[in-house]
């Protein structure tokens, strides 16, 4: 009985964390809430990460159901309905026995007089068939990955639906990655080496990262292995003065450093939060010493040094990394790419003129929309004369108008933009 008890609140623990993010806050947010709250579990995890990844489906099959749309306060109803047709729908789950756990939690989230609404939506939802257009995205960024990518939008689409896997960065300069994957075999870890990128390491399963070996002590970092480009390609020297901009939460900072321990890192963030969580990662990593990290916003109150090296991680739609925040398809707009383009545009321009004759400026996002990536570096080459492309290529991926793009899951990888500059002298 008390093991039936706590499955339904594990439940109702999942249908909260899923109708905080149906109100609009962040996925990663609200787990952690949860996490500090609870502890981790296994379940609530699944289900709250598995609906949100389907939840643009999963909404168009249960919303018509419903007589009357649910008030904004039982949007935990909601959530839990989403639920139980994911179980049936993506997690072998018997519908009759998903049916009964989502109408037997109603009691955990304290509305037991739901029952009987979330039993015959459950019920009616089991037997209907998914629209044929159900793409399980917003319709306006299908629209525009048709337009961007003819041959590829399904595949992107397909990915974007995936789990992502946990990839770690190892720092090559404290342990070889041969030797780490060695460690991670001894502690039972299923893992490989990326066949594209030298510091990276796949797991075959997830696991906690405090779990994993050398963690504290900075050996490894959680990154993708797309994001692991950054420092090697913005290629910093002992003595380079290096800005990574918009640098929170510190994985690429953290990489910089390890990668040029002699170099004078400046990271910057504009958002005091997320620079907390910066200064955390530059401790974790041993970095502290060699790192500067500023709070300011970089376009308002610029700096007035000048760096040989200077790192834009820039602001953008991150639909690129929709398999790893799937709240992406419920939150981004279309309204939102305007004042995103405006601060791509803005932080190049001031920040090219912090960066010295011959400097290098690497130009990244995590987006897979033209108008954030190759348009954006296009226009900014046609109105910086003193600006040059030096040309990119990597195993995988492909060349645009300028800079580089993969799109998710290529080489297990997410979808991720490059471009480096050199200012000439």
């Amino acid at each position: 009985m008390a093991e039936a008890r706590h499955a339904l609140i594990l439940r109702a623990r999942a249908a909260r964390a899923v109708a905080a993010v149906l109100g609009g806050r962040a996925l990663d947010a609200v787990l952690d809430e949860d996490r500090a709250q609870h502890g981790r579990h296994g379940l609530v995890e699944e289900l709250a990460i598995g609906t949100v990844r389907h939840a643009p489906r999963l909404l168009a099959l249960a919303t018509p159901l419903l007589k009357r749309p649910l008030r904004k306060a039982d949007q935990d109803l909601q959530a839990l309905i989403l639920i139980g047709l994911y179980q049936a729908r993506f997690m072998a789950t018997p519908a009759p026995v998903a049916v009964s756990e989502a109408v037997a939690a109603t009691e955990a989230l304290g509305k037991p007089w739901a029952k009987g609404v979330v039993n015959a939506v459950l019920r009616a939802a089991a037997t209907k068939e998914a629209a044929q257009d159900d793409l399980n995205h917003p319709a306006w960024l299908v629209a525009r990955l048709k337009v961007a990518w003819p041959d590829a939008w399904r595949a992107i689409l397909a990915a974007n639906d995936e789990r992502a896997p946990l990839t770690l960065r190892v720092d090559t300069h404290r342990i070889a990655r041969t030797e780490y994957l060695h460690r991670l075999a001894l502690g039972g870890i299923a893992a490989h080496a990326h066949p594209l990128v030298d510091t990276a390491v796949v797991l075959g399963h997830g696991t906690p990262v405090l779990e994993l070996p050398g963690f504290g002590e900075g050996l490894v970092s959680v990154q993708d292995a797309a994001a692991q480009l950054a420092a090697p390609l913005l290629a910093a020297a002992p003595g380079d003065a290096v800005l990574d901009a918009c640098a929170a939460p510190g994985g690429k900072t953290g990489h910089i450093a390890q990668s040029a321990p002699q170099a004078r890192v400046t990271a910057v963030d504009c958002d005091p939060a997320r620079v907390a969580r910066l200064r955390q990662t530059v401790e974790r990593l041993g970095c502290e010493g060699r790192v500067r990290v500023l709070t300011q916003d970089l376009v308002s109150d610029p700096l007035a040094d000048h760096f040989q090296r200077i790192l834009i991680d820039a602001p953008c739609s991150g639909t690129g990394v929709i398999r790893r925040h799937p709240d992406i398809k419920l939150h981004r707009r279309a309204s939102d790419l305007p004042p995103l383009r405006l601060a791509q545009a803005q932080l190049l321009d001031r920040l090219w003129q912090n960066l010295a004759p011959g400097g290098t400026m690497v130009y990244a996002t995590c987006s897979v929309l033209p108008e954030e990536n190759e348009d954006q570096i296009a226009g900014f080459l046609e109105r910086t004369p003193e600006a040059h492309e030096e040309p990119l290529n990597f195993g995988a991926g492909r060349r645009g108008r300028a800079g580089w793009q993969f799109l998710p899951g290529e080489a297990g990888m997410d979808g991720f933009y490059y471009a480096r500059l050199v200012r000439g002298t």
